[in-house]
């Protein structure tokens, strides 16, 4: 039997990804194309008069949590000031061993807080061997 989705409008089909912990694992060795789009939240506007830290988010997909080039895949967005709310989005296809695990990181340069919002998804499907 298939794992049953959380909530309505949730598609999951498949053992491969772990809802509580975010990976998704491989069960077989192949070529797997992912994608994350993610919609985040700015919690709190800097002061004016603050230096700027950087507005710059990284979303990235990568194997085993290593994130070096060659085992992920990265989008790197620039955040407008003028908004609250934002959408990122990567996508790609990354080779795993049967077994191997992707996950989701963000890299938060924005200089404030962010939160991802329901709605965001994390999908993986196998191209072939």
């Amino acid at each position: 039997p298939h794992p049953q989705p959380e909530r309505e409008g949730m598609f999951h089909r498949g053992s491969g990804l772990n809802l509580t912990s975010g990976q998704y694992t491989a069960p077989i060795a192949g070529y797997y194309t992912f994608t994350a789009t993610l919609h985040i939240v700015r919690r709190e506007q800097q002061r004016k008069g603050q230096p700027c830290r950087g507005n710059r988010l990284r979303l990235l997909i990568c194997v085993q949590s290593h994130c070096q080039h060659n085992s992920n895949l990265e989008t790197v967005s620039q955040l407008e000031s003028g908004s609250d709310l934002f959408t990122i989005s990567v996508t790609g296809v990354l080779y795993l061993q049967a077994g191997q695990y992707a996950s989701v990181f963000v890299d938060n340069a924005a200089g404030s807080p962010l939160t991802v919002q329901s709605g965001s998804d994390f999908s993986a499907i196998l191209l072939g061997v």
